[in-house]
Parts: structure tokens; sequence; C-alpha cells
């Protein structure tokens, strides 16, 4: 197939893949419309990175949109408006050979019986050593690829080995060489990813807490949106989820971590507050946050009745923002927006770096962009450490709070505000955090409903 074929022919080259992906894609762990049926696929964009031959693997890059029946309310599966392209956007990195070796039939997808590629057999090219090692020759030369646009802040070295990672969720990453590692964003949303936009900005200020991209590549048409990211890869760190836990088998203190962590939070914050727009919040946008709390708490509610008995309790904590007369006083800047232990890690120097700065993937990109009091980070982490001390046996409710206050004190220590000093707010964002996270349990691992439930029954009553 030459790329003219990949590029030109989609109509010819979509129909041959699409029995082999309606069967494959609802499988992978990083596919969000589980439990949808798939009803189409429309081809966005296609590039040929490696020519596709007799003799020789060849690469596709495919932006695929997935069509599925969407949720009420006038949205398609990605959140897209009545009139706007409807479905979920993927991207989409097949590997495409004659035979496949035995090293890689866990990749398989299947064999193509017609079109461009018919008689070749496809499979998940990130998988394949030669191809990722592809990926980043692109990535070590700036410039145009098709559709595709290729960026770097500095020289990286080549001819480094690839592994991909398996542990991820909702992304794809390769290591290289232990000296890098390529984020690569499956669901793909128009707009700059704020994975890329904020370590960088970070960058650029001077902080030290975040991995600074060194590559990214990029889609051009039909509109630009981050497709990967290349960062130094922190060899020897631990997560901060997994020392956690390690602590509380061993009944060790983890104050002095969480104290730390606390600085390293509020370095990132500062960092963020200098480098890109801040605001203060009015009377109507604090509002809307207990607005927009209350009705995630009724749609939770529908979702989950076990939460009936403290809506009222709950609702007060939405309420109470407005009430404390926080307009003209509010701060809302860039920040994290899913900050939990997990996206830490403790580097073997003992400092603390934050990483995935992506946000929340199911919520739309213009959403995870928008200014927010810092406030929601801090509540991330507290209700982390509370899960980490309700996953312990037996649970260790006095362990959390040595945490919880620590890593506040390393915070204001760092800052100049204590984030207790707003109490209202800090409790609403506790609360909608724990909020989701009934839901999440309920769907997901009902056995672990238990644990968001008990942070329920504390938030909703009167002394908290």
């Amino acid at each position: 197939m030459s790329e003219a074929a990949s590029t030109r022919t989609p109509v010819a080259l979509l129909p041959s893949l699409t029995p082999l992906l309606r069967q494959w894609l609802p499988r992978q762990r990083w596919f969000a419309g589980k439990g949808r049926p798939v009803t189409g696929f429309s081809l966005v964009s296609a590039a040929e990175l490696l020519p596709v031959g007799s003799a020789s693997p060849g690469l596709l890059h495919l932006l695929l949109r997935v069509q599925q029946p969407g949720p009420a309310g006038g949205k398609s599966a990605g959140g897209k408006r009545d009139g706007a392209p409807p479905g979920d956007c993927y991207q989409l990195l097949l590997g495409v050979r004659t035979a496949l070796p035995p090293h890689l039939a866990g990749a398989l997808i299947g064999r193509v019986s017609e079109g461009p590629l018919a008689g070749r057999t496809v499979y998940e090219g990130l998988h394949d050593p030669r191809l990722a090692a592809l990926l980043l020759e692109r990535l070590r030369t700036p410039g145009r690829f098709g559709p595709l646009r290729f960026d770097r802040t500095e020289p990286v070295p080549g001819r480094l080995p690839a592994r991909i990672l398996d542990a991820e969720q909702s992304n794809s990453s390769l290591v290289y060489g232990d000296s890098y590692i390529l984020k690569i964003f499956r669901r793909v949303y128009p707009g700059t990813n704020p994975d890329l936009e904020l370590p960088l900005a970070l960058a650029r200020a001077g902080c030290d807490r975040v991995p600074a991209p060194v590559a990214w590549y990029e889609s051009s048409t039909p509109e630009t949106a981050t497709l990967g990211v290349l960062q130094p890869y922190l060899r020897g760190s631990q997560d901060g989820w997994q020392l956690a836990l390690k602590a509380l088998a061993a009944g060790r203190d983890f104050t002095p971590e969480a104290r730390a962590l606390g600085r390293a939070t509020a370095e990132v914050h500062t960092a963020l507050a200098a480098a890109l727009p801040t605001m203060t919040l009015s009377r109507a946008q604090t509002e809307h946050l207990a607005t927009a709390m209350n009705e995630r708490l009724d749609a939770a509610v529908r979702a989950v009745p076990a939460l009936l008995p403290y809506v009222r309790g709950l609702r007060a904590a939405f309420d109470a923002i407005a009430e404390a007369g926080l307009d003209g006083g509010g701060h809302a800047q860039r920040i994290h927006g899913d900050l939990h232990l997990g996206q830490t890690l403790r580097t073997p120097d003992g400092g603390w770096s934050v990483i995935d700065f992506e946000g929340e993937p199911a919520r739309p990109l213009a959403e995870r962009r928008r200014m927010q009091p810092p406030v929601r980070d801090i509540a991330g982490i507290l209700r982390s450490f509370d899960y980490a001390a309700r996953s312990h046996r037996p649970w260790n409710p006095a362990w959390a709070a040595r945490c919880r206050a620590a890593y506040c004190e390393g915070y204001a220590e760092a800052a100049g505000t204590d984030p207790r000093a707003e109490p209202e707010l800090l409790r609403a964002y506790e609360t909608d955090k724990a909020v989701y996270e009934v839901v999440y349990e309920a769907r997901h691992r009902p056995d672990w409903l238990p644990v968001p439930m008990s942070a329920i029954e504390r938030l909703a009553g009167p002394g908290r």
C-alpha cells in the first residue's frame, strides 16, 4: 500500500478494517464507550508512518471516529452537541505484516480479507519494538508528516530500546531505554491537551516538580489536537499510592512524606499561577460551582440510592460555598484537575514529582482547561489518603487524619496560605469528590463502595 493509498483512498481502507475494529476496539482498556454497541466508524485522518511492504512491517496512523448511541440530552458519546460530528475520536497505530511472529501474537487484531490490506495481518503496533522505535525517530525530527506535525524542545537520542507499559487505563505509554516515556492519548479532543500545555508552562516558569516535555506530536487536520508527549522517565521512582500502602502495611508513619508532598503541590500551584492567567471568583461564579455540584449529586442519587439519607447534609456542604461570602476573594487558576496519590512520584533523591496533567479524561477538554480553585487538587489528595487508610485492614482513620493534616501544613509552608482557611470550599470539593467516588465504585467495584460511603457519612454530618 502506497502513501497515496493511506491518505487519498480512506474509502477503500476503512471498510476493510471495520469488521476487525468492531470486535477489537471495545475490548481495549482505554475504550470509553464500553456497554454501548458500535454502530459505525468514520476516518478522520490516515498516515502511513512506515510503508506497508511485503518484506517488512508497516505502520499506519489513524484517527478514527467511533459512532455509538449517546446518552440522553442531545449529546453524542463524545459529549458533542447535536449538529457536531458524533462519537469519540480515537488514535490508532496499526502494525501491518504478511504474518505475525509468535512474540507479537498477543497484539493481533486480525487478518484483512479485502481492500488495500487484503491478505495482511493487522496488529497493535505499539507492541512491536521496531515500530515503537520508528515513532521515536519521527519525534527526533521536527516537521510535518502528512496530517501529523512533530515538534521538540531539545535533541533526543536515537536507538533507544522501547517497551510498552501495560498498567494504564485511558492512554498508552512507551518507555525508551529507561530515559524517556511517551504518553499516547487514545481518546483525542480538538485543542492542546493540558498534559502538554501545563508541563510546558511549568518548565518555562522554572518549576522542576514536573517532568518537562522534550517532544510531542499533534494532528494538523482537520484541526489541531495533541496526540502524544515525550518526557523524561523518572527511573527508580515510586508512585505515592504504593508508598502509602507500604507505610500502612508496615505500621509506619507517613506524615513526613505527606508534608513534603503538600509543599510540592503548593510549588506547582504557585508556578502555574505565575505562568498562566488567574482570576477572582465572583458571587455568580461561586454560585455556579454550587449548582454544578448539586446537579452531580442529583444524578448520583439516581444512580446510587444509598446516598439518599445523606442528601440534605451533602447539599448543605455545596450551598455553603455561596453563603460563605467568597465573592471578591475566591481564587481560581489552572490546576492539575485530577490529583491523587497515584499521580505523584517519589524520586530516588526523596523529592516529589507530579505527573499526568491531562485532567479527568472523561470530561470535555474545554472543561478540563478551565481555571478552578486550587483546593480542588488538595481535596483530591485528601480523599486519596482516606482511600489508602480504608484499604488497610484494620481500618486506620487516625493514620489518614495525620497525613491530611501534615499535607495541609506542608502546603501552607510553601504557599503561605493554609487550604483549611477556606473550610467551606474545601469541604465542598471533598464532598463532590466523594459523591463521584460512590458512583464509580457502585458501577465498577461494588466491594469498595464502603470506602467513599464512610466519607459521605462524615461529610454529611453537622460536625463533618
